[in-house]
């Protein structure tokens, strides 16, 4: 298959089309190959507008809602991002292509490998996959400029928002189904904001979800 020409149909077509504009957002999308982070089986369906499971209940999340939670998030050159769920290491790689620093971290302990043999394949050095709790962070490598949460969540933890800097940015899909929505927040002191942006339904990322309340 041609996966370079299917790359650019995905920018063109998937991308473009819902209004993301950002130049090194778009080139990292063109220069990072999609296929190459899924298993053999899956690559002819590598550039489907959808979600992919590379894993039981974990998946990557479909191009299109990826492209404009990052355009969201306007990151600088210079910023130290968190990718919260990185699965097998693909939106690590896009935001490596223009972010100055990373973290990966999944607590996945095969995604993790895969996640790490894929960024050494590519050669990223400002690039690092971490092992771990997800609704914990990484509070070693904090704080950050950036915490994008790779899939769809009910809650999200304070220990998240205690390792963003001060006017740091986490974004997230939250909510279930038809019904959740992309959110960005903002940390202001020690509290934070945060706003509604774009409608948007993608796959839960296992460990965020609500307690149940019982009423009496």
């Amino acid at each position: 298959m041609d996966y370079a020409a299917l790359r650019m149909k995905m920018v063109d077509g998937q991308i473009r089309t819902t209004d993301v504009t950002n130049h090194p957002i778009l080139n990292a999308f063109i220069a990072v190959r999609r296929e190459d982070f899924v298993a053999e089986r899956l690559k002819p369906v590598a550039y489907i507008d959808n979600d992919i499971e590379i894993a039981p209940g974990r998946y990557m999340m479909a191009p299109s809602p990826l492209a404009k939670m990052l355009q969201l998030l306007e990151i600088r050159p210079t910023d130290h991002v968190l990718d919260l769920g990185c699965g097998a290491g693909y939106a690590t790689a896009l935001l490596a292509h223009f972010a100055g620093s990373v973290v990966g971290l999944e607590s996945d302990a095969a995604l993790a490998a895969q996640a790490k043999a894929n960024l050494d394949a590519i050669g990223l050095s400002n690039a690092t996959i971490v092992e771990g709790d997800l609704a914990a962070g990484c509070s070693a490598k904090a704080p950050y400029d950036v915490i994008l949460i790779n899939g769809a969540v009910e809650t999200i933890p304070e220990a998240l928002f205690s390792q963003l800097k001060q006017g740091g940015r986490l974004v997230a899909v939250v909510g279930r189904g038809q019904s959740s929505g992309t959110h960005i927040f903002v940390r202001e002191g020690n509290s934070h904001s945060e706003r509604f942006a774009f409608n948007a339904s993608v796959r839960m990322l296992p460990g965020f979800e609500k307690v149940a309340e019982f009423l009496f």
